[in-house]
């Protein structure tokens, strides 16, 4: 892959960007050039092959270069770019970039599953600066660099490259850049251009703690916040994620409830039980988490109507002056509580089986109280109910799944250090109202741990940094006891 409309040195040999296995994974091709991938005791069949091309695909160990079958001029080149293509999906390949003489320079590894390598046109009159939202760290034994925007990180083979990231801290021009000792070629700046490590500039440079890098949205960001967004939900990372106990073996756990201080004990259970149980703490104790739902009698549309009314939605609207020294602002009033009154969540309902009510993506407008469809494929609608299952354990997608989403700039617009923790806390409190609601209604719900904001980004048809999922919410009639 080249970079476009960049002057070469006379003989110069460009690096060579090439695609190959990751170190867990293992390519078979059988005699019948009938090829499948085996990862960690997990098999996938990939179809047959021509014999040329399964030739060519034994070197995917090694790497093969994107150039090689970039062109697709060849039969064995569809083939084999069919192939990689394949296995980038399944999380299966990384690139090397190589120079002729010194070696590879960086291994990019794919964070999103529909990341490519592209190496976009840089000039030399044009002006590259780090992003305020990219990162270096150690991670096990390596340099790496990443940022929750981009599609891939790098890890880093050759150091200068992280002295030379680091002049990037303040805006330099690819001509002077390129006189500079140690200068690692374009090739990799495009790279890193595409990957959102560094970016183009314009005329008047924007260096303050929050700029806005060619993404007014970004503005509202620290740049803690949107590494947690990005790295503590599914979507855009590939980082192990859930419960895979990774402390089994060398930590013991926690003891289920706190060892008591010590100290005289004052007991309150003779005071506490000293009134009937109200109806509200029957209905905190009544609550539980239900994951099976009863499929031939599905919630229906009046129910459904019934629940967003009493947990969501808007009551009234206002203006009203600052306390502490800000602008007036506007406010709604809600059946939640919300951090300073934001109430910068929105529900949307992806419904699989709900009586009166077709199948398919809906927005909840708790102003007018009402469903607002939004037209997605069925294999994304598919995959958001079928993650749901799989995160809760059950045996069927739910009946209704609700995605709780932030307008990340109501919290943002006024907080600074705690806005995305403020968000998580709404979450929490949200999530609580639609349990206790649910049970009121004699209905099941289940609050939902992972949540895939680069899918729910593809539904919607926004940034993951403008308006992202941050919650789900399974809800229906419960399966009989």
């Amino acid at each position: 892959m080249r970079a476009h409309e960049v002057r070469r040195g006379r003989g110069r040999v460009p690096p060579t960007l090439s695609a190959r296995l990751i170190g867990r994974a293992t390519l078979a091709i059988d005699p019948t050039a009938k090829v499948s991938v085996s990862i960690e005791g997990h098999d996938f069949g990939l179809g047959m092959l021509s014999p040329a091309a399964a030739e060519r695909a034994r070197s995917l160990r090694a790497g093969l270069p994107l150039a090689s079958f970039a062109s697709r001029s060849r039969g064995s080149d569809k083939e084999i770019d069919h192939l990689v293509r394949r296995l980038a999906r399944l999380g299966l390949v990384e690139y090397g970039l190589r120079r002729p003489r010194g070696g590879e320079q960086v291994v990019i590894e794919p964070q999103l599953p529909d990341y490519w390598p592209q190496t976009p046109p840089l000039r030399d009159g044009e002006t590259l600066v780090l992003s305020r939202f990219a990162y270096l760290r150690q991670r096990a034994g390596e340099m790496v660099v990443e940022s929750p925007r981009a599609g891939a990180l790098l890890r880093i083979r050759d150091p200068r490259i992280a002295a030379f990231l680091a002049m990037l801290s303040t805006p330099q021009k690819i001509k002077k850049l390129r006189r500079e000792p140690g200068f690692p070629g374009i090739e990799l700046l495009a790279l890193l251009v595409d990957c959102q490590v560094l970016f183009k500039a314009g005329a008047a440079v924007d260096t303050g703690l929050r700029a806005a890098e060619g993404d007014d949205n970004l503005v509202v960001w620290d740049f803690h916040d949107l590494l947690f967004h990005a790295r503590s939900t599914e979507g855009r990372h590939a980082n192990p994620i859930g419960g895979t106990y990774p402390h089994v073996g060398s930590l013991s756990e926690l003891p289920v409830v706190r060892p008591a201080w010590p100290g005289a004990k004052i007991d309150l259970a003779a005071l506490s039980s000293a009134e009937a149980i109200s109806p509200a703490a029957q209905l905190l104790r009544d609550r539980h988490s239900v994951r099976d739902f009863d499929d031939r009698h599905p919630m229906t549309l009046a129910e459904l109507a019934r629940f967003l009314d009493r947990v969501a939605r808007v009551q009234s609207t206002m203006t009203m002056p600052s306390e502490d020294g800000g602008p007036p602002s506007g406010y709604t009033v809600r059946p939640y509580p919300s951090g300073g009154a934001a109430y910068e969540l929105e529900l949307y309902l992806a419904v699989n089986r709900c009586d009166g009510l077709a199948r398919g993506f809906y927005h909840y407008d708790a102003q007018a109280h009402a469903l607002v469809p939004i037209g997605v494929d069925a294999p994304r609608l598919d995959a958001l109910l079928a993650g749901a299952a799989l995160a809760m354990g059950a045996s069927a997608p739910p009946q209704i799944l609700i995605t709780i989403a932030a307008r990340f700039g109501r919290v943002s617009w006024k907080y600074s250090a705690i806005a995305y923790a403020l968000i998580l806390k709404d979450v929490g409190v949200l999530l609580q109202t639609l349990y206790l609601m649910a049970t009121d209604m004699g209905l099941g719900g289940c609050a939902i741990g992972s949540t895939n904001i680069d899918l729910f980004a593809k539904m919607t048809g926004i940034e993951f940094h403008v308006e992202g999922a941050v919650g789900q919410f399974a809800i229906g009639r419960g399966a009989p006891a």
